[in-house]
C-alpha cells in the first residue's frame, strides 16, 4: 500500500486498507507495528504519525 500511495498515511487509513475495524487497540496496534518498520529504516515518520516509504 505504501507503494501506491501519494502522500503519508496514517495508521487509521493502513487499517482500513488491511480491512481492519477502527478500534482503538487495532489502530495503535499497527501504530506500533509503523513505528517499529521507522526503527528498522523502512518507513520514515514525515510528522507525527504520517508514515511514508523511505526513498
Amino acid at each position: 500500500m505504501f507503494n501506491e500511495a501519494t502522500g503519508p498515511l496514517r495508521a487509521k487509513d493502513v487499517c482500513q486498507v488491511l480491512g481492519h475495524e477502527l478500534l482503538p487497540k487495532n489502530v495503535e496496534g499497527i501504530r506500533a507495528k509503523l513505528k517499529r518498520l521507522v526503527k528498522l529504516g523502512v518507513l520514515t515518520e514525515a510528522d507525527t504519525g504520517s508514515f511514508a516509504r523511505k526513498q
